[in-house]
């Protein structure tokens, strides 16, 4: 298999590793941002948290794989992204970290105002996570000020402040009305009672929410400038950022839809299946299925918008990272794609059997009934 390919085939295997993060976490992020809405009473709120409880952990195997092939395929990538957007990562894992503890503290004493505290600390550990992973996947389209010496060692002017702008803001707030949505669905299918009652009430909401800030992201990313690559050595030689160069500006970011015409159907695609869960809510699985496919399409509209960059640089854009430039080496790529030939489908097929198990709605009773050991 040729380099390129290796490439090419590491480029799709991120974006469904960070596909699987957003569908698995992402609607247990959901659940968590929605609790104080959709959970009345301390025995609602309980429903809401134990439709997570068993697969929650599992879920995050997502975001470690998602990290870990980073990391591993794309050292550059992960050099310059974690260090650049540290602030925003530590902010991220900061609100990850609450979320276990809350699950776990939250019941341990009966006193109805600690249990609020550890409420609110569980709505807003599933709010900022979908909020930043939004605002940094706008500043990929906006660019990020970083560069390399003529030795490839990393120069970098991003802070927190520059990452906050309106763009990306509204990223972010496409990521986590897409998670609300999400979310909603599945207390919709996972729980009965008043909470499934106000799951299914907040649902068309999310979605048309996520529908008008989609469609005004992707009117507004029609009007930016973008990265387009002028010349580069060889697509399957060594990663070197500094062999190619880059031009800022026309034809913007949908050149590769312009040129290909079939890549409007992910776009186009996630508007409807947005819609499509909202209609059929009372068919709690279908529901729940289609607004899965969400999260996974607006992924691929972005990174097929994308394509080739991985991280375009503002300061000195021959400098991006691209598919072509940031990889390890084909030795790496190799060895990497058998272990995930290996693994892969063993994760997969655990996973089935972990929700196969768990599988069947929670409701007040078995709350009641199991008031010890249940979250």
């Amino acid at each position: 298999m040729s380099y390129e390919i290796l490439r090419i085939i590491w480029w799709l295997l991120l974006g469904v590793l960070l596909g699987g993060f957003a569908i698995a976490d992402g609607f247990d992020l959901g659940t968590a941002a929605l609790l104080t809405f959709v959970g009345r009473s301390d025995v609602e709120r309980r429903v809401a948290i134990n439709s997570v409880g068993p697969v929650w952990e599992g879920n995050q195997v997502w975001f470690i794989l998602g990290g870990g092939a980073i990391f591993a395929a794309w050292p550059a990538l992960y050099a310059a992204s974690f260090s650049g957007f540290y602030l925003a990562m530590f902010l991220v894992l900061a609100a990850l970290i609450v979320r276990p503890v809350g699950f776990k503290f939250r019941s341990k004493l009966e006193d109805p105002r600690w249990r609020g505290w550890w409420d609110w600390a569980l709505c807003i550990g599933g709010i900022v996570p979908p909020l930043v992973f939004g605002v940094a996947f706008g500043n990929l389209f906006e660019g990020v000020p970083f560069g390399f010496d003529a030795d490839l060692r990393m120069q970098s002017d991003i802070s927190l402040w520059s990452l906050l702008n309106p763009f990306a803001l509204l990223c972010g707030l496409v990521s986590l009305a897409m998670i609300l949505m999400h979310g909603a669905a599945w207390l919709n299918y996972k729980t009965r009672g008043p909470v499934q009652d106000r799951a299914r009430f907040i649902l068309p909401y999310a979605a048309t929410a996520y529908g008008l800030v989609f469609s005004v992201a992707g009117v507004w990313l029609s009007r930016m400038d973008g990265y387009s690559m002028t010349s580069l050595a060889a697509p399957d030689g060594p990663s070197n950022p500094l062999g190619k160069t880059v031009l800022h500006g026309a034809p913007g970011w949908l050149g590769n839809y312009e040129n290909h015409a079939l890549l409007w159907l992910l776009p186009l695609g996630a508007l409807l299946m947005a819609v499509m869960a909202s209609l059929v809510r009372k068919r709690a699985g279908t529901s729940f299925l289609l607004s899965a496919c969400v999260p996974a399409l607006t992924i691929a509209t972005a990174g097929a918008a994308l394509f080739p960059f991985l991280l375009p640089s503002s300061s000195q854009p021959g400098a991006s990272l691209t598919v072509w430039d940031a990889s390890s080496s084909k030795l790496t790529l190799e060895i990497m794609l058998g272990a995930v030939i290996l693994f892969l489908p063993i994760v997969l097929a655990y996973t089935a059997f972990v929700y196969r198990v768990m599988r069947g709605p929670v409701t007040r009773q078995q709350i009641e009934s199991d008031i010890k050991t249940s979250y």
